[in-house]
């Protein structure tokens, strides 16, 4: 049963006296607390098969039993059950239990046992115990938008029947749950907007799931090489900070893979040219990245795609023909990017009244609203050059190197920087005059008329962010100019900067 302790008691009265209604918030403390409640449990040793938790009932259905000691060993887990979802957890017959399913086992149809655990919403607090996984004819675990906290304990790899595993939208913690890829039979993986963080393990696109939800968690150090061995027909990786570039294998997976969303990522390096081989996609989406170069051709491959989405990143050049007539596209994004033009057909999609298309936030001047400004777009002569090189670069990694995408990451990201130090170099003189006319005026920007135009102080503030904006592209890879580290450039951009805006 939900613990009663006195100093726990006392903190929830505080709680509910300082906040302005009846619900009560969450805490780090409590989560905390749970968490440590959990770590204790399970520096106990683990007991074979029968867990005793303190329950004399007498159940003569052994499936039911031991449903009934895991279910018995949640409920004592839980910290709090604001809705009394719990209540009824008490007495023999566990099919009765808010939440619990029964059907006719599959080992013996005359007996029953549990199938479903299904707590979604329920908005209890507590961990998980051991126990979970003495529930070993469980079919479907739904704990999702709860507050639990936490980690998965190893023990539901015992729950050999589970196909659908959902914890979803809760507080659990720790590396990657590997003990969920020890269930046999699994088939749908959602663990999203938790804290998990660390690697993805390699192994987990190996196995045969039909859909993999890890967004919004805390998830790094790249996109493993084996996401194309996937059999799954919805992968969602959004919303971690996994860095690097998108594997080439992702080619691998165009037989089964209906949604590829990556969005908010931290991904670098250009769009490979595989990714046009994903003919059965309906949604790709790779937003909110760090992505450059040019928009493959080979992306008319796509041509199931429903919503595309490549906005806010740092594509440039011409928004191609063929991506905007793929035959069931009906939502397009390219904003927020470095695009300089796009073909007719684009523009036509916003006279289609079924249809959705976004430009806004490119370099394509006034034909087209809402644009960026003219010091914004200096940053195309810098991300062109270097998106041209970095496509160039992976096209010539798609042919000639081995499959590995790490080393066509490395070979397009070396060119970028390539290209983007050889073009901030010659803007170096530039913005060291630019530094020296805003410190020195707050009225015009002497001297550099024949660079600038007419640019006011506000277009030039934007031109020094975007070229920040280039220095922090290439991340930890220090920028040479001339033989010798920029860092008297990065301290200048930095000062324009706060001139600029002081006097906006």
């Amino acid at each position: 049963m939900v613990g009663t302790l006195p100093l726990r008691l006392l903190h929830l009265l505080l709680a509910t006296l300082l906040l302005p209604s009846l619900t009560l918030a969450f805490t780090t403390y409590e989560a905390a607390t749970i968490a440590h409640r959990q770590r204790l449990a399970l520096e106990q040793p683990p007991k074979d098969v029968v867990v005793d938790v303190g329950i004399d009932i007498k159940i003569s259905n052994p499936l039911l039993l031991s449903a009934h000691k895991a279910l018995q060993a949640l409920k004592d887990a839980l910290y709090s059950d604001p809705n009394n979802f719990t209540q009824n957890w008490v007495g023999p017959d566990v099919c009765a239990y808010n939440g619990v399913f029964c059907v006719p086992s599959l080992q013996n149809a005359s007996t029953s046992a549990v199938a479903t655990l299904d707590m979604n919403g329920a908005d209890v607090a507590g961990y998980l115990p051991r126990e979970i996984g003495l529930m070993r004819d469980l079919a479907v675990l739904h704990l999702n938008s709860n507050r639990f906290c936490g980690i998965i304990p190893e023990e539901v790899r015992n729950m050999t029947e589970l196909y659908e595993f959902d914890v979803s939208n809760n507080r659990f913690v720790g590396p990657f749950p590997t003990a969920v890829m020890g269930i046999p039979k699994l088939s749908y993986l959602d663990i999203r907007f938790n804290d998990f963080e660390g690697p993805i393990p390699p192994e987990l696109f190996l196995k045969p799931y039909d859909a993999i939800f890890l967004n919004s968690n805390r998830f790094t150090s790249g996109i493993p090489e084996t996401i194309g061995e996937s059999k799954a027909t919805v992968i969602v990786l959004a919303n971690n900070n996994l860095g690097g570039c998108i594997p080439r294998s992702i080619g691998k997976a165009a037989a089964t893979l209906d949604q590829f969303i990556f969005v908010n990522n931290s991904l670098t390096g250009c769009l490979p040219v595989e990714a046009g081989v994903l003919a059965g996609a309906t949604v790709f989406d790779v937003s909110g990245n760090n992505l450059t170069g040019l928009i493959p051709p080979t992306l008319v491959g796509l041509s199931k795609v429903e919503q595309l989405d490549l906005s806010c990143n740092m594509f440039s050049g011409v928004v191609p023909r063929d991506v905007c007539q793929l035959p069931a596209l009906a939502n397009l994004s390219v904003s927020q990017n470095f695009f300089t033009g796009e073909a007719v057909e684009c523009t036509a999609l916003e006279r289609n009244v079924v249809k959705s298309f976004n430009d806004e936030a490119n370099c394509m001047g006034q034909p087209r609203p809402m644009q960026r400004s003219a010091g914004q777009n200096m940053w195309v002569a810098i991300t062109t050059t270097s998106s041209i090189a970095a496509t160039s670069c992976c096209v010539t990694a798609t042919t000639t190197c081995g499959i590995p995408s790490t080393s066509c990451c490395i070979s397009a990201t070396s060119c970028f920087v390539t290209a983007a130090t050889t073009a901030l170099s010659t803007t170096t003189h530039a913005i060291t005059a630019a530094a020296t006319s805003l410190s020195t005026s707050t009225q015009t920007l002497t001297g550099d008329e024949e660079f600038y135009g007419e640019a006011d102080v506000g277009h030039l503030t934007a031109t020094i962010k975007i070229l920040l904006r280039s220095l922090a592209t290439v991340g930890e890879i220090p920028i040479e100019v001339d033989g010798k580290l920029e860092e008297s450039l990065v301290h200048k951009l930095a000062v324009v900067v706060e001139l600029g805006e002081a006097m906006e």
